[in-house]
Protein backbone atom coordinates (compact mmCIF):
# COMPACT_ATOMS: atom_id res chain seq x y z
CA UNK A 1 0.00 0.00 0.00
CA UNK A 2 1.47 3.58 -0.45
CA UNK A 3 1.60 6.20 1.82
CA UNK A 4 -0.70 9.17 1.23
CA UNK A 5 0.44 12.55 0.21
CA UNK A 6 0.05 15.40 2.48
CA UNK A 7 -1.97 17.86 0.52
CA UNK A 8 -3.59 20.77 0.89
CA UNK A 9 -7.68 21.18 1.17
CA UNK A 10 -7.69 22.91 -2.75
CA UNK A 11 -5.48 20.07 -3.87
CA UNK A 12 -8.01 17.21 -2.70
CA UNK A 13 -10.82 19.02 -4.13
CA UNK A 14 -8.94 18.85 -7.59
CA UNK A 15 -8.56 15.25 -7.34
CA UNK A 16 -11.96 14.61 -5.98
CA UNK A 17 -13.56 16.35 -8.94
CA UNK A 18 -12.18 13.98 -11.38
CA UNK A 19 -13.81 11.65 -9.85
CA UNK A 20 -17.10 13.35 -10.41
CA UNK A 21 -17.48 15.56 -7.07
CA UNK A 22 -18.58 19.13 -7.46
CA UNK A 23 -18.67 22.03 -5.11
CA UNK A 24 -22.13 22.89 -3.73
CA UNK A 25 -20.96 25.54 -1.26
CA UNK A 26 -18.67 26.86 1.62
CA UNK A 27 -19.56 27.57 5.16
CA UNK A 28 -16.03 29.35 6.73
CA UNK A 29 -13.07 27.06 6.08
CA UNK A 30 -15.33 24.27 5.07
CA UNK A 31 -16.25 23.38 1.71
CA UNK A 32 -19.02 20.93 0.69
CA UNK A 33 -18.77 18.34 -1.91
CA UNK A 34 -21.41 16.45 -3.74
CA UNK A 35 -21.27 13.07 -6.20
CA UNK A 36 -24.47 11.46 -7.98
CA UNK A 37 -23.15 7.82 -6.89
CA UNK A 38 -21.36 8.95 -3.79
CA UNK A 39 -21.96 9.91 -0.38
CA UNK A 40 -21.40 14.22 0.10
CA UNK A 41 -18.06 15.23 2.12
CA UNK A 42 -16.41 18.50 3.80
CA UNK A 43 -13.23 19.18 2.76
CA UNK A 44 -11.35 21.57 5.11
CA UNK A 45 -9.68 24.33 2.86
CA UNK A 46 -6.14 24.00 5.19
CA UNK A 47 -2.65 24.34 3.68
CA UNK A 48 -2.04 20.91 4.84
CA UNK A 49 -4.49 17.82 6.00
CA UNK A 50 -2.61 15.39 7.76
CA UNK A 51 -3.12 11.87 6.37
CA UNK A 52 -5.34 10.59 8.89
CA UNK A 53 -7.85 13.27 8.15
CA UNK A 54 -7.24 12.29 4.47
CA UNK A 55 -8.05 8.53 5.21
CA UNK A 56 -11.11 9.80 6.73
CA UNK A 57 -12.33 11.49 3.58
CA UNK A 58 -11.93 8.92 1.51
CA UNK A 59 -13.78 6.41 3.51
CA UNK A 60 -16.81 8.56 3.75
CA UNK A 61 -16.11 9.22 -0.36
CA UNK A 62 -16.31 5.39 -0.31
CA UNK A 63 -12.58 6.06 -2.58
CA UNK A 64 -9.67 3.56 -2.19
CA UNK A 65 -6.12 4.40 -1.25
CA UNK A 66 -5.33 3.18 -4.58
CA UNK A 67 -7.80 4.72 -6.54
CA UNK A 68 -6.96 8.07 -5.42
CA UNK A 69 -3.34 8.35 -5.99
CA UNK A 70 -4.36 7.12 -9.74
CA UNK A 71 -5.88 9.92 -10.53
CA UNK A 72 -3.53 12.34 -7.91
CA UNK A 73 -0.97 10.84 -10.08
CA UNK A 74 -2.38 11.87 -13.27
CA UNK A 75 -2.96 15.33 -12.87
Amino acid sequence: MSELPILSGKEIIKVLSRIGYYVVRQRGSHIRLYCLDRKPITIPNYKSIDRSLLRKILRDAQISDEEFLKFYRSA
